[in-house]
């Protein structure tokens, strides 16, 4: 298959968002204030970063100010403060490469400052990825995808369980983007705003039509809280499945384990890498429309998935349900 050429994706950045991005980019240009976006990262608490650091305390309320101000820090919903999720998708490398913010730790913060059940969670993902990554890497994310997933979610009762789908998922793109584990299958992410509508029809048809040929991912730029009812609807309509997928926020390693990425309403939100094919589909919000513009538009994305497919060389092959 010859070279594709390069494609472009989502749009020059307007002045907001220029304005916005550079003023995150000079508060993590203080070597403190990127110390105590790592620490938080790695799931202690805000109240025991001063310890943690060995620096003032008000020189981490200052850097913890300067984080808040620019959107890189949220309050959660006991109080807390975490990483938003803009902040895992622009700025996650930075907490993850290098040198250790800390001195030599002695305990794992990452299960230790987690709620009893996501730390049991990281236990079993622990043994789980035992022959691939170490105790420290599946813990820190876990608590990343705790963290990611908590401060959106309305209902608590699901929780470990979905952190559980989600790190594992994550742990699996990073041992395929580290070359760790070997597929023989090509993998696609979609990706859109809500990872709620176009996302997920594009996932359900290309799982239905490649028959297991092709690994599927999906995650959102600003994920909902779970994949809208009436996409179920129109995807039933034609005897599609829906998986039990669920919006989940884009991730650094899921974009780096992809070999085609395609964005649906967010090619800004997306990092670029080489290798990748990235592909930009047009496509209307569908949860916009009523319901006669929802059925186009899942016809429409239709038509892109067998074309995506035809690109691969894959033959539809419809998985027996």
């Amino acid at each position: 298959m010859s070279p594709h050429p390069p494609h472009r994706i989502g749009r020059p950045l307007d002045l907001e968002a220029a304005q916005r991005r550079a003023a995150q980019a000079a508060v993590l240009g203080d070597t403190l204030a990127l110390r105590v976006l790592s620490v938080l990262a790695a799931g202690v608490p805000a109240v025991n970063l001063a310890a943690a650091l060995h620096v003032p305390q008000a020189q981490v309320t200052s850097a913890l100010h300067s984080l808040e101000s620019v959107g890189i820090v949220h309050p959660a919903s006991d109080g807390t403060l975490i990483l938003t999720a803009e902040a895992w998708v622009r700025f996650g490398r930075l907490l993850v490469n290098g040198d250790p913010a800390l001195p030599e730790p002695q305990a794992e913060p990452a299960v230790t400052a987690l709620p009893v059940a996501i730390a049991a969670v990281a236990r079993d993902l622990s043994y789980r990825f035992s022959s691939t990554f170490s105790t420290e890497t599946v813990s820190r994310y876990v608590a990343e995808s705790y963290l990611l997933l908590s401060h959106r979610a309305q209902v608590r009762t699901h929780l470990a369980a979905l952190t559980a789908r989600y790190a594992a998922d994550r742990l699996d793109a990073l041992a395929s983007a580290s070359g760790l584990s070997l597929r023989g299958t090509p993998e696609v992410l979609f990706v859109c705003v809500q990872n709620a509508g176009r996302s997920q029809i594009a996932a359900a048809y290309l799982r239905h039509l490649a028959g297991g040929a092709v690994h599927v991912r999906t995650a959102g730029s600003e994920p909902a809280m779970a994949v809208h009812p009436r996409v179920r609807e129109v995807l039933a309509e034609v005897g599609i499945p829906l998986s039990d997928d669920f919006p989940k926020p884009l991730t650094d390693e899921v974009i780096q384990a992809a070999d085609y990425v395609v964005t649906m309403g967010c090619g800004d939100a997306c990092p670029v890498y080489p290798g990748r094919r990235y592909m930009d589909w047009e496509l209307e919000d569908p949860l916009t429309l009523d319901d006669a513009g929802l059925r186009t538009v899942r016809d429409r994305i239709r038509a892109h998935v067998e074309n995506l497919l035809a690109e691969m060389g894959i033959v539809n092959q419809p998985a027996s349900r």
